[in-house]
């Protein structure tokens, strides 16, 4: 599955999740049969190759409806801000469905 996340640096070990509005680059990575198998960055949310299935978002007040509009799923990382820590909690079921 192929997951956007909106990031505030394209270091992978020290980028962090942050605000839809406050993104400095859109991070990709795309986990295959539970885990991690590739990152790629890139200014734009739709400059990626492959689309993305998923969105990962900080909380349940971002403004995702373009995101819903494109057939995305969108969860929430409430805790969680690192790549690897939300790549975790993806395979543990531990992100959040959107509250509306």
């Amino acid at each position: 599955m192929h997951i956007l996340l909106p990031m505030d640096s394209d270091d992978v070990h020290e980028a962090r999740l942050s605000r839809l509005n406050d993104v400095k680059v859109w991070a990709q990575i795309l986990v295959e049969e539970g885990e991690l198998v590739e990152v790629t960055h890139a200014k734009e949310k739709d400059a990626f190759e492959n689309l993305s299935e998923c969105v990962v978002v900080v909380d349940d007040n971002e403004y995702v409806w373009p995101f819903m509009e494109l057939n995305m799923m969108v969860l929430v990382a409430h805790t969680q801000r690192s790549i690897d820590d939300i790549v975790e909690a993806y395979l543990f079921k531990e992100l959040h469905d959107l509250a509306y």
